[in-house]
């Protein structure tokens, strides 16, 4: 295929042409979304390769999901080595100007009397190099540095079935990217990634971060605080991993920025054992304020499962049980209220509103329907950038029904061997509205999503506590925060 690109302008910046060539990239604006492609912003590649250790000559590099090369270009104009690039990219039309961009940067390189040697691959770069999930043969590459695809698999996906030492579940590729790459690296080697941050918690990626963190330790991460600012598709926010293959631990430079402005950025350090626990889950303390409540949260030694209690999803999924949810209804007589997400808001659940179908036959729907007792009812989705994580709402068995339907965007906290008390049930929902609450659990996932295995997990406080919270509650007008500052001695 023949292109036509433009010539660089007298010293050109490698990276910057690879952007300006990238503009003209069909595919730029919108990114082809069946390889997963999101090209990485100028900034944030030099950003990731200003970080990156570059030293040993010749220096041998790894971009994998290259595209046109910005981070790779970005990598060599702070080099002062002799490099070796094995650029990978599945996308033969993408690979062309990926070419190009190279080219150019072998040239700039030896106006400064240093070499770049390419290797372009066209392949698909799982398939080409799972093996090293399994076999200790010589590593070859000194650092990765890559903005890998982002979508999910299936599990019979032969890249799935092929790394399915570190799948769980439906995997993304992008964390099969990062085992695979930190397989490749040499002892002492390093690996800079940009990916969302859903590897960081969660049961999915739980075989993954045992693999990955058992030979990675990380040495610095950057949060970008708006998803909106660097992926506008990506509904997670991102994350800048540097790790080292290493079985040193040392301290965590941790820091974040609103944006791609990393003039505004806020730093700090904090050691492994505050960042990376037993559990292989990254918990990011960025502000003063993470502080404070990591440590009040990981002070209780209470769970749900602690105080007999148990989280499940919801069973009813709408598309499955068309036949059976209806616009109208007889409650409860021949049908039974079905919640939505959009009926739980903070501290209140409303039914019926003004949203979708909001009546679920019984007849047929036995296996589906709940028990009328006491629940809380939290939201498995956050909006794009709604302001708290965690969206809770006591259920106290309030509808004239013997059952209830609970659609499967809802999360639900019972007692199986019993019921929840009114206490329990208004102090639970309170604790996980609360800013404290909140905080916390952005500390260690930055997803939209909130799964039943990240709150099944949550530190709680003394039963009584809980209990005490909802007593409080049911016969004050104090705002949640001011009843949980209150009764945790909190920024007193």
């Amino acid at each position: 295929m023949t292109i036509n690109l433009p010539q660089p302008f007298p010293d050109e910046l490698p990276a910057t042409y690879a952007y300006r060539i990238g503009r003209r990239y069909p595919s730029w604006n919108w990114s082809d979304k069946a390889l997963g492609q999101y090209f990485t912003p100028l900034a944030t590649a030099r950003f990731m390769a200003e970080h990156l250790p570059l030293s040993g000559s010749p220096f041998r590099l790894l971009d994998l999901g290259a595209g046109l090369g910005i981070l790779a270009c970005a990598a060599c104009e702070i080099a002062a080595v002799d490099v070796e690039l094995e650029a990978i990219e599945l996308d033969s039309k993408l690979a062309e100007y990926l070419d190009a961009c190279l080219r150019y940067a072998q040239q700039w390189m030896a106006k400064r009397g240093l070499s770049l040697v390419c290797r372009v691959r066209r392949a698909d770069f799982v398939l080409t190099y799972a093996d090293a999930l399994y076999w200790s043969t010589a590593q070859p590459f000194d650092a990765v540095i890559t903005n890998p695809p982002y979508f999910k698999l299936s599990k019979s996906d032969p890249r799935a079935r092929t790394a399915a030492r570190v799948v769980h579940g439906q995997p993304n590729i992008y964390a099969l990217f990062m085992a695979v790459s930190a397989a490749l690296l040499r002892p002492g080697g390093h690996s800079m990634f940009i990916t969302p941050r859903s590897y960081a918690a969660g049961q999915y990626f739980s075989r993954f971060r045992q693999f990955f963190f058992g030979r990675m330790r990380p040495r610095m991460i950057h949060l970008f605080e708006s998803r909106r600012e660097v992926f506008d598709d990506v509904l997670q926010e991102s994350l800048i991993l540097l790790a080292e293959r290493s079985d040193q631990d040392s301290d965590v430079r941790l820091s974040s920025s609103a944006s791609s402005d990393f003039d505004q950025m806020t730093q700090r350090r904090k050691s492994p054992e505050e960042v990376l626990g037993a559990d292989k889950i990254l918990h990011l303390a960025l502000t003063d304020e993470d502080d404070v409540v990591g440590r009040v949260v990981r002070s209780w030694s209470g769970s749900l499962r602690a105080y007999g209690m148990e989280i499940s999803t919801g069973p009813v999924v709408p598309f499955r049980a068309t036949e059976l949810v209806c616009p109208d209804g007889d409650v409860p007589f021949t049908h039974a209220p079905l919640l939505w997400m959009q009926n739980v808001k903070p501290m209140s659940c409303e039914w019926p509103v003004r949203h979708k179908s909001q009546f679920i036959r019984t007849e047929g729907a036995e296996k589906l329907l709940l028990p009328n007792k006491n629940y809380v009812l939290l939201r498995r989705f956050s909006a794009k950038e709604e302001r708290q994580r965690l969206t809770a709402a006591p259920y106290l068995a309030d509808l004239n029904t013997p059952v209830i339907g609970i659609e499967n965007h809802l999360n639900y906290i019972y007692r199986p061997a019993g019921d929840l008390t009114p206490e329990e049930t208004r102090g639970l929902a309170i604790l996980l509205n609360s800013s404290l609450m909140d905080t916390y659990f952005r500390r260690f996932s930055g997803n939209t999503q909130v799964s039943a295995t990240e709150l099944r997990a949550l530190p709680l406080p003394a039963l009584e506590s809980i209990r005490e919270l909802g007593r409080v509650a049911a016969r004050s007008d104090m705002l949640i925060d001011g009843l949980v500052k209150e009764m945790f001695g909190l920024y007193a």
